[in-house]
């Protein structure tokens, strides 16, 4: 069933960035166009949208572009997830979770758009905005078809649901070499898995995990029903986050 955009954290992620740095008015236009159901053959693939977009008189042809991922940046990526046994046993189980950021940024690519420059808008119409009207419509469709599929974030990134599982299935629990997953040449035992010395015995040695954003929990929790001048009461809560935080790393 599909729900309202910005209902789940991923597209209340893409909604606030894209929000930050692209012309509100035009947003809310576009918005309104795609609730009225204007947007057609909305399609994701590697690094690009496109859809067909009703205007008043004539249909655009839209396009979303974001930077390609490295292959290298990947393997990084993948390698990252394949390590950290709850986001590697969420992604497999069919959920996407929100640490999954966290990893993208560790690897040194943001999952969303951060700026104005890692997002391009595309469209045939003559209105030269950033984005138009029917760009920002096929935004707002976009956040909603995350909404359905949250693999299709990734998807956009480069890596479809199948692939990328796939890899995930193939690389060795965390801890556990690749050329030798149980230390003697034997096979990798996976009912073992959760048993001492590999499984959850071997996590109270692992690193600590980066700190999570001050913010994760506006990303996570559903949003209150509650607007402050017409604005989510989570993206109002937003900077103040980010204000405690950068306060507490300060030196007394």
């Amino acid at each position: 069933m599909t729900v309202g955009v910005g209902e789940r954290w991923w597209s209340r992620r893409l909604v606030r960035l894209v929000g930050a740095f692209a012309d509100a008015g035009r947003l809310e236009r576009g918005a309104a166009c795609a609730r009225e159901g204007r947007v057609r053959d909305l399609r994701v693939t590697p690094y690009e949208v496109t859809a067909r977009v009703r205007g008043a008189e004539d249909e655009h042809q839209v396009a979303l572009g974001i930077d390609a991922v490295d292959d290298d940046t990947w393997a990084r990526i993948t390698a990252l997830l394949a390590s950290r046994p709850v986001p590697r046993a969420r992604l497999l189980a069919g959920d996407v979770p929100p640490e999954i950021e966290l990893v993208f940024a560790e690897a040194g690519r943001p999952l969303f758009p951060m700026t104005a420059d890692d997002l391009r808008f595309f469209c045939d119409c003559a209105d030269w905005g950033e984005p138009c009207e029917h760009a920002a419509a096929a935004l707002d469709a976009l956040g909603a078809a995350f909404d359905d599929d949250p693999f299709l974030v990734l998807e956009w990134n480069g890596r479809g649901r199948d692939e990328l599982l796939a890899v995930l299935r193939r690389l060795p629990p965390p801890d556990v070499p690749a050329d030798d997953a149980d230390g003697d040449g034997a096979p990798l035992d996976p009912g073992a898995f959760w048993t001492a010395p590999l499984g959850l015995a071997a996590l109270r040695d692992r690193p600590a995990a980066p700190p999570a954003p001050p913010d994760l929990v506006l990303r996570v929790a559903t949003p209150p029903p509650v607007k402050v001048r017409r604005r989510a009461l989570t993206d109002v809560l937003a900077p103040a986050y980010d204000a405690l935080a950068a306060s507490a790393e300060q030196p007394e």
